[in-house]
């Protein structure tokens, strides 16, 4: 299967070790690109929008779930947030949605309400953080 792993920035180590497990499971995966003034550690965020424009990371990100069978959402813990889902992410799978895509979430639905409603409508399947059921 092909899959598109999507997250925060900031579990980019964690996103690595999933795309690892994944390959050795057989599937093909593809990442989010780590670039330069859109690391999950810049503080400016006219600088990230500015590298998210030039390189036109959201478009490419889209065209690798368009590739895909699956979009894989790691949604660890971000500061106080269990299983954090930010803006890019929630935007990535509502596309996958679109698309009709197979959607996972690497552990359970987060407590934000301004996207709770949504996620619960779009339905998709929580794996607990057991890769091994994603077919």
């Amino acid at each position: 299967m092909k899959i598109t792993i999507c997250g925060s920035m900031k579990f980019y180590e964690q996103m690595l070790d999933l795309k690892k497990n994944l390959e050795v499971a057989g599937h093909t995966v593809y990442m989010p690109v780590m670039v330069e003034g859109v690391d999950y550690w810049a503080k400016d965020g006219a600088t990230r929008i500015q590298a998210k424009k030039g390189g036109d990371l959201i478009g490419k990100h889209f065209g690798k779930i368009q590739e895909s069978d699956a979009i894989l959402v790691a949604n660890f813990t971000k500061k106080e947030t269990a299983n954090y889902i930010g803006a890019n992410t929630f935007l990535e799978i509502g596309f996958a949605h679109w698309l009709r895509k197979k959607i996972y979430l690497l552990h359970p639905l987060p407590d934000q309400p301004y996207i709770i409603e949504e996620l619960r409508a779009i339905n998709p399947t929580v794996i607990n953080g057991d890769l091994s059921t994603i077919q």
